[in-house]
């Protein structure tokens, strides 16, 4: 007879189960043999001890050792026979193994995947962003990189927008130090955009031996958020400026970047292409997140709690690991789960959806779709026929691949049948990730 399976919640059950001793009680008894043949007992030549000795001394590990074997096995039929999709390890409860002497009964609580039905993907929208790389993106893109090869040299003169300062730096929220660089000065060139606004300017005209002070007023979206909408007074004495001296835009340029011959009309054309290349790979990977998006937003079901906190532990360590990588103290690392919960949620959201897609139609990665990834990865190294060589060592290694390539086959899926419309994107604003 099958047990019944309670229903506690949407994806929440419980079950209980009778567990027969007799048909294992000859396993117990060749285990209680082989103990009997290497096990040494005070008193007593291996293999001479009474078999009761032996069942005195190890009886209890081993019937629980069985027994746990038995309710493992107990538990994946009842989950065979009633189709369960069992999310996480169950929680299960039963009188003390070793002390059991008759047929037992066990309670498994346990959570199981969610039932949900799949949203119209017809009536989901998406923005397919197109940008055409001009003469003059091509141009912008040069004079960056001549930016980035600029040489520095002490000027006696008040700073401009491109200069670099040397400058000692001290911040303040509600009249408390918030960062200071102490007595050792830092560098920065003028004009970066990943600076706060405001910052920059306020230091235009400000020559070596020079301090000045002034708040910014940091926008409500700023990361990290500790400082967002926040008031920071900051003071500032310049040590020193530094003037930029640009290469040349000549042919020992376009050697620098890989062109062999030096021809300027070859580089701006390699570099046109670069640039469509990237513009791809974002646009890509922005249409991409809109799916995933647009998948997770048109959902709404209960998620396993083994699942999400699995996944807090995941995004937990991660980030540990990558606070340590950047030179912080362990002992100074203070991660509350509580920070990573919002994400875990929607990961997890997110891979239950995408495997119900890929699995209702059969939308998982082909060989030569892994192929093809793997082949993009190892593009990226010196020699990619060894880098290919690498992934197909370990199937594990392939999983990277598999996993990506089977999410394109998802995306694919979805702007094949969603509403679509066009929009024309500025370079500027696809690099910076504003769209």
């Amino acid at each position: 007879m099958a047990e019944v399976v309670e229903k506690i919640s949407d994806i929440e059950r419980r079950v209980k189960a009778m567990v027969p001793i007799a048909s294992f009680q000859s396993e117990i008894t060749q285990k209680f043999q082989q103990i009997l043949k290497t096990a040494r007992f005070k008193g007593y030549r291996p293999g001479k001890v009474p078999m009761k000795i032996v069942e005195q001394q190890h009886g209890g590990d081993v019937r629980g050792e069985v027994y746990s074997k038995a309710i493992e096995s107990k538990f994946g039929e009842i989950v065979q026979t009633n189709n369960l999709r069992v999310a996480g390890m169950p929680d299960i409860q039963h009188e003390p193994l070793d002390k059991v002497n008759s047929d037992f009964e066990f309670t498994a609580t346990f959570e199981i995947f969610p039932e949900f039905k799949l949203t119209d993907i017809k009536k989901q929208k998406l923005t397919q962003y197109e940008t055409a790389i001009t003469p003059a993106d091509v141009k912008k893109t040069i004079d960056v990189i001549a930016k980035q090869r600029a040489v520095y040299a002490k000027v006696d003169r008040a700073a401009k927008m491109d200069d670099k300062v040397m400058a000692l730096m001290q911040s303040a929220i509600d009249g408390k130090v918030a960062e200071s660089s102490g007595t050792e000065p830092i560098e920065f060139v003028l004009g970066d955009v990943n600076r706060v606004k405001g910052f920059d300017s306020a230091l235009i005209g400000l020559k070596g031996g020079e301090t000045k002070g002034f708040t910014i007023k940091y926008p409500k979206t700023h990361e990290p958020k500790e400082l967002a909408g926040k008031d920071v007074e900051y003071v500032v004495t310049i040590k020193e400026v530094q003037a930029p001296s640009l290469p040349k835009i000549d042919e020992d340029f376009a050697k620098s970047l890989g062109v062999a011959d030096g021809d300027l009309k070859k580089m701006n054309e390699e570099i046109k292409q670069s640039l469509e290349q990237e513009v791809e790979r974002r646009i890509k990977a922005n249409l991409k997140q809109q799916v995933f998006t647009s998948l997770v937003e048109s959902h709404t079901f209960d998620l396993p709690k083994a699942l999400v906190g699995a996944e807090i532990n995941r995004l937990g360590q991660i980030t540990y690991q990558n606070l340590q990588k950047q030179g912080m103290d362990p002992k100074d690392i203070k991660l509350e789960p509580a920070m990573f919960e919002e994400n875990a949620k929607i990961a997890c959201k997110l891979r239950i959806i995408l495997g119900s897609i890929v699995d209702t139609h059969t939308l998982q990665a082909t060989p030569d779709q892994i192929k093809a990834k793997v082949e993009e990865f190892s593009s990226n190294y010196d020699d990619s026929a060894q880098a290919i060589k690498w992934f197909y060592e370990d199937e594990k290694r392939l999983d990277e691949p598999r996993s990506l390539a089977t999410e394109d086959n998802v995306v694919s899926w979805f702007t094949d049948q969603c509403k679509k419309d066009s929009k024309k994107i500025e370079l500027d604003l696809v690099l910076a990730g504003q769209f």
